[in-house]
């Protein structure tokens, strides 16, 4: 067995990251009563927020902006869109839409079994994560995916980011794997496979959204590529 150790992602990997991540807004969304606040039509707001989060994560990774801001800001920048400018509300939407989405279950296809494959194959399931500690453990748990993993590492637990080298050095550290046994499992090219490749280890691309070939960044190209979690049970 050449692999002992499996790194996989959390967050669009195996647990449904769009799909709670919208259910948890539509609630916002109507608790809030945020049409009556000007905020029109749910979809635009949601298209909207989709937008300002993924600038802001990648401003967080490369350092730019720190946690507390990305949290609150995601929701201002969206409300701007719709002419509101309310800190006050920014940042209650902010931190409920923290304590809300964590209590989230929809994973992908097949994320249990896959998982209960490898550990019955002796495989050590370990995750890295670039999330909030609070966070992420609360999705593991209320997703009944906490009981596969061994270490969970995060990048606010290890005060690093994926694709960073470190986050990698900190979590080989924390399980005693060593680069020649191990392999990352994560859906983002310049994230998760990237950072493997820095890291010195091989990788998997799960791409959940296509089956057409990802275009290489910064000439990553993946030890394997699967399209659904079942197609693992190839590999391992």
């Amino acid at each position: 067995m050449k692999y002992k150790h499996l790194f996989f992602d959390l967050d669009h990997t195996l647990w449904d990251f769009e799909a709670n991540s919208r259910l948890t807004l539509q609630e916002l969304y109507d608790d809030m009563e945020l049409h009556a606040k000007g905020v029109y039509d749910f979809d635009l707001f949601h298209k909207h927020y989709l937008v300002q989060n993924d600038k802001l994560w990648d401003r967080y990774r490369k350092g730019f902006v720190k946690v507390d801001e990305l949290r609150w800001k995601r929701m201002w920048l969206t409300l701007l869109e719709f002419k509101i400018a309310d800190e006050p509300l920014a940042r209650e939407m902010g931190v409920r839409f923290l304590d809300l989405l964590p209590t989230r279950k929809l994973l992908f296809p097949y994320a249990i079994e896959i998982l209960g494959y490898l550990k019955e194959k002796n495989y050590q399931l370990h995750m890295i994560t670039n999330g909030f500690e609070k966070t992420q453990h609360s999705k593991l748990q209320n997703s009944g995916l906490a009981g596969y993993f061994g270490e969970v590492i995060t990048s606010e637990g290890s005060n690093s980011l994926k694709p960073h080298k470190e986050i990698f050095d900190y979590a080989f550290q924390k399980t005693g794997a060593v680069p020649q046994e191990s392999i990352m499992i994560g859906d983002t090219i310049d994230v998760d496979i990237l950072g493997a490749v820095n890291a010195g280890i091989d990788q998997v691309h799960v791409n959940h959204l296509t089956s057409e070939v990802v275009p290489v960044k910064e000439g990553v190209v993946p030890t394997y590529t699967v399209y659904s979690l079942k197609e693992l049970e190839t590999i391992f």
